[in-house]
């Protein structure tokens, strides 16, 4: 699961940059977009109430938010289709490109060629996916037997400690109880989303390669069909100055 908390953790340092000039509101409000369909109350669309959580982390205005949701009513306006596009990278590392697009046409190119410009290439559907399983994970400002308990005791799977916070990681259908519950315990939850976790992970040790890598991840964080990137690879982080 290191690979995953790893890149969760220079996304999120990235993400703090794109949102500073405003980049990562097309991706947020896409994520609202499609969250949305199953229901627009975030009381009673658990999905729906994590992206939009997510957008108010990133100070995305209120305003920005409710027309993301409103796009769903909006018969007029483009809907959008979740997309997953699968492919591998320099040094056999595994990739999953989450997109919510309304123009395949535009959004797979822009893809493959973020793939290939770098030394990877896209494949077919099922090529990647089955290296990862779906799970929910929260992330905790804290760490801790105590932490590890009352995660595993709300109904956690596995709790991993990085950086001074704890990875918390459910089952899909258990992350709305196992969050509600933490909180509810007073812990500090920075974040919550569903996620694809690598059942194994490649380490990276070869600088010219996590570079190859680092510059093919940005390529395909900077499209803004894209809504989630999962990798299986482990950077050191002497290699990714």
């Amino acid at each position: 699961m290191s690979g995953h908390s790893k890149w969760s953790t220079i996304k999120r340092q990235k993400g703090a940059k794109d949102a500073a000039r405003g980049a990562v509101f097309t991706k947020l409000g896409n994520a609202i977009a499609i969250a949305a369909r199953a229901g627009t109350d975030p009381e009673m669309n658990f999905t729906l109430r994590l992206a939009i959580d997510r957008a108010k982390a990133a100070n995305m205005p209120s305003a920005n938010i409710q027309r993301s949701i409103d796009r769903v009513k909006d018969k007029n306006s483009a809907q959008l289709q979740e997309v997953m596009y699968e492919g591998y990278g320099p040094g056999g590392v595994a990739v999953l490109v989450e997109t919510a697009t309304d123009n395949t046409n535009r959004t797979y190119p822009d893809v493959k060629v973020a793939f290939s410009k770098h030394g990877g290439s896209i494949g077919e559907k099922g090529s990647v996916a089955f290296q990862f399983d779906r799970k929910g994970v929260i992330r905790v400002k804290a760490t801790g037997d105590d932490v590890l308990m009352q995660a595993l005791e709300a109904g956690a799977d596995d709790v991993q400690e990085e950086d001074g916070e704890s990875l918390i990681y459910t089952d899909p259908k258990d992350l709305a109880k196992v969050r509600e519950t933490l909180a509810a315990a007073g812990l500090d939850i920075t974040e919550a989303e569903l996620t694809y976790v690598p059942n194994n992970t490649v380490e990276v040790t070869d600088a010219a390669t996590a570079g190859k890598i680092m510059r093919m991840m940005d390529a395909l964080e900077d499209i803004d069909d894209v809504t989630a990137t999962h990798v299986n690879f482990d950077i050191p982080e002497e290699l990714l100055g």
